[in-house]
């Protein structure tokens, strides 16, 4: 399937994506949520069986660390984050939670991940896993269920990855075989990382290690907006730097969707320049859109306001950006 097609099946129709290289840890006991919690930015004691959020894992500093996604399960907290951020994630696990206190275990292997995507997503899923569509519809996002299939139970999970419906499955590798076997017959085919791409940087979601990293703060990659940050719960690695922000000033930065109108895509670390030459900017993700044309995330000072046009420059090219805008005039 070529990539137009692919882009338009997944605004059509649905797509199913292999997400097996995302990291995934499960971590058990009666401690677990509460040393979890020391550990990122969202309130995961708060979290009740079937429920889950997105959050951030910071250093002492407030930066980055990882971005995660904490699903609570009736026994564990299953935690994953995408492979470039796994090892800083792993690295926290071992420095901060007592394996005798909460066992923890990586199942990346033994438990694969395939997300369906689009605007069918919702009865993709409840056709390929037989799964009553009156329990997907009232799933919060990264809300979950466990279901019977193939002889195994899979997790099924709602999560706001893109701006398009999605779940993600998450079911052991024994099983994977037979689902994509039901993917097939229910004619619906793999997309590629192209596509997901792509609507990765129209939806302005963030990837660790291209649009953010341990010199980022989670607010300037919008994880206010993407609900990950709580500002009510108790101490966490790196709360100090997030409260300060929140309560007594601002960032001086903010990661914005941007648009261009030129081939190829300016690449990553392309500087943002104003109409008097001041560098303001840069470009972290760019990609191009069978629907909107040239599509990027830029890190850009908190003081240009959307809709502005700057001047995107690389040592190869040049081409005019603007800060993107939605129906009411803010930054999305």
């Amino acid at each position: 399937m070529s990539e137009l097609n692919e882009y338009s099946a997944l605004h059509n129709g649905a797509l199913f994506f292999d997400r097996s290289d995302r990291m995934r840890i499960r971590i058990s006991g009666p401690k677990a949520a509460e040393l979890v919690a020391g550990m990122v930015t969202n309130d995961v004691s708060a979290l009740l069986p079937g429920e889950g959020q997105y959050a951030a894992a910071l250093t002492p500093k407030g930066k980055i660390v990882a971005d995660l996604r904490i699903f609570a399960l009736e026994d564990a907290l299953m935690i994953d984050t995408s492979a470039p951020a796994a090892a800083g994630w792993k690295e926290m696990v071992r420095k901060y939670i007592n394996p005798r206190v909460a066992p923890y275990h990586d199942v990346t292997e033994e438990l694969a991940d395939f997300g369906v995507f689009g605007r069918s997503a919702r009865s993709v899923v409840s056709r390929v896993l037989d799964v009553d569509d009156k329990d997907l519809l009232p799933l919060a996002p990264y809300g979950h269920i466990s279901r019977p299939f193939a002889d195994v139970t899979v997790i099924i999970a709602r999560v706001p990855e893109i701006d398009l419906d999605g779940f993600e499955i998450f079911i052991p590798a024994s099983a994977v075989g037979a689902l994509k076997g039901k993917f097939h017959s229910a004619g619906v085919a793999e997309g590629t990382s192209e596509t997901w791409e792509i609507a990765r940087i129209e939806s302005g979601r963030p990837q660790w290690g291209v649009d953010m990293d341990d010199s980022t703060l989670p607010q300037e990659a919008n994880f206010d907006e993407l609900g990950a940050i709580s500002y009510t719960k108790g101490c966490y690695i790196g709360q100090e730097t997030v409260a300060r922000v929140h309560f007594r000033g601002h960032v001086n930065r903010f990661l914005r969707r941007l648009r261009f109108v030129t081939r190829p895509a300016p690449p990553k670390g392309a500087e943002l320049v104003d109409e008097t030459g001041k560098v303001i900017g840069e470009i972290r993700s760019a990609a191009l859109s069978p629907r909107f044309g040239g599509v990027a995330l830029g890190m850009v000072r908190r003081e240009v306001p959307p809709g502005t046009t700057l001047q995107a420059r690389w040592p190869d090219g040049e081409c005019s950006i603007q800060i993107e805008q939605n129906e009411k005039g803010a930054t999305v």
